[in-house]
């Protein structure tokens, strides 16, 4: 089901509306508790779960979101595929798939995991804070993209040479090196040499 991103509610299968609820965990990736999506990201932030999704075509670029300018969270810039946060007790590469298809339409032919990460970036727009433990995933699209423009606003697959480019002149999210460093090499396992990734 798609997160209205602004009110960070969601329907249940009930009709009624409720909070969407994040897994706040420790310095080592263990569950301790919950909270709700937007306290868990006012300053300074609560560790919670995340996680980042990396998607190449076969040419091994990769595919970029533009974040939907709704979004009440780092709105307009760029980013990898798709990132999120799973529901309490959901594993993360379901979450990933989950919104993966959500988001963009389309359901990974190949998705594996990536290693996690650990950061705390600040959004200077929103005064809100990325405070993370990430659960990095890699994977391979074939099928078109069919995106919802209430989660994206623009995709685009690129080469490193051409995000190195539009990184350059174009916004892209507080998290997005972080997650793309610390997942090239499971990228440079799945992309090979040649990607130059």
């Amino acid at each position: 089901m798609p997160i209205t991103p602004a009110t960070a509610m969601h329907s249940s299968q009930n009709g009624t509306t409720e909070a969407i609820l994040l897994e706040l965990v420790d310095e080592d990736g263990n569950t301790i508790g919950t909270a709700e999506k937007l306290a868990a990201h006012q300053p300074p932030g609560q560790l919670h779960r995340a996680f980042s999704v990396f998607l190449f075509d076969e040419r091994g670029r990769l595919l970029l979101q533009q974040r939907a300018l709704g979004k009440y969270h780092s709105p307009g810039v760029w980013s990898n595929t798709c990132c999120g946060h799973p529901y309490p007790g959901e594993s993360p590469f379901a979450a990933a798939a989950r919104r993966t298809h959500e988001e963009l339409g389309v359901s990974p032919m190949l998705l594996g995991e990536a290693g996690t990460v650990r950061y705390n970036h600040p959004d200077p727009d929103s005064g809100l804070v990325e405070q993370e433990y990430n659960h990095l995933f890699v994977g391979l699209v074939q099928a078109s993209l069919r995106p919802d423009p209430e989660e994206v606003g623009d995709t685009a697959f690129v080469t490193p040479a051409e995000l190195a480019e539009r990184h350059a002149k174009d916004p892209f999210s507080s998290w997005f090196m972080t997650v793309l460093d610390a997942a090239r090499p499971a990228v440079r396992e799945l992309t090979g040499p040649s990607a130059d990734w």
